[in-house]
């Protein structure tokens, strides 16, 4: 039997330049396709380390590839440990509820979100529909299995902010934006601006 073929790899010539994505935007709303592993597309860290640039300069934690014109299953994330005086988030914790700086998450899979405990509702927006937030009922804790920008797995499990911004960006992998998980209350909270944002302003 012949060897499979090999995944295909990706010109980086062929790539779009890279934009931040604005609702309803098509890419936003498909499931994203894995990226090629064996080898690795040859521009994976230039584009990890300018969606990074991306994101801090938009001032988030969070950043997935579809985001930025790219429907791959990546994302990146970087959520920062709290000052003493604004709550309790730090990478020491156990399990974390922030990271050392940006983590890069190429085809992640979540698993075991705690069990007993039930879901929580937390505030979230999101860098693809600016100006809105709502609340999000998510569990409190769960596991990340992905590859890093170097091709090595790794399996990490979180809580708090950190595990949150994993499941928003999981989400915007598989064509989900926080305004369908919105609880009743923040969907008629932000019914008019997302009609305006979908009319294009």
């Amino acid at each position: 039997m012949p060897p499979p073929p090999a995944p295909p790899t990706v010109d980086p010539a062929s790539l779009p330049p890279l934009s931040l994505q604005i609702h309803p935007a098509p890419i936003l709303r498909k499931r994203a396709a894995p990226v090629p592993t064996a080898p690795f597309p040859p521009n994976i860290a230039a584009i990890t380390a300018r969606m990074i640039e991306m994101m801090r300069a938009e001032e988030g934690i969070g950043l997935a590839a579809p985001q930025v014109g790219l429907s791959w299953r990546l994302f990146v994330v970087d959520v920062p440990p709290a000052p003493p005086h604004d709550g309790d988030r730090s990478p020491d914790h156990a399990p974390p509820t922030a990271t050392r700086g940006p983590r890069v998450y190429i085809n992640p899979r979540l698993t075991n979100p705690q069990g007993s405990a039930p879901p929580v509702a937390a505030e979230e927006g999101c860098l693809s529909l600016p100006d809105i937030r709502g609340d999000v009922l998510r569990p409190p804790v769960i596991t990340i299995t992905a590859l890093d920008v170097e091709g090595r797995e790794f399996t990490q499990t979180g809580g708090g902010l950190l595990a949150r911004c994993w499941q928003h960006e999981m989400d915007h992998l598989d064509g989900i934006l926080i305004i369908d998980r919105f609880t009743h209350l923040s969907r008629l909270k932000n019914r008019k601006a997302v009609r305006e944002l979908e009319r294009g302003g």
